[in-house]
């Protein structure tokens, strides 16, 4: 009986745990949902092709020699 309990309990826990993890899996969709709307709301607003600095863009590797 005392085994029996045991695994309630373990039970238990892992269905806690996985209610936590699904919580902040959904919390984490939130924010990148939201913040890729931001981003989509400012980038209607701005000029297209323009970056956040006013410098040339750089390459990003340097060429051979």
């Amino acid at each position: 009986m005392f085994e029996y309990e045991l695994h309630q309990i373990r039970s238990a826990e892992l269905i806690r745990e996985a209610q936590n993890h699904r919580l902040a899996q959904e919390a984490l969709r939130g924010r990148r949902a939201a913040r890729r709307a931001a981003a989509r709301e400012s980038a209607q607003h701005e000029s297209e092709g323009q970056g956040h600095t006013k410098r040339p863009r750089r390459h990003r590797f340097a060429r051979a020699a």
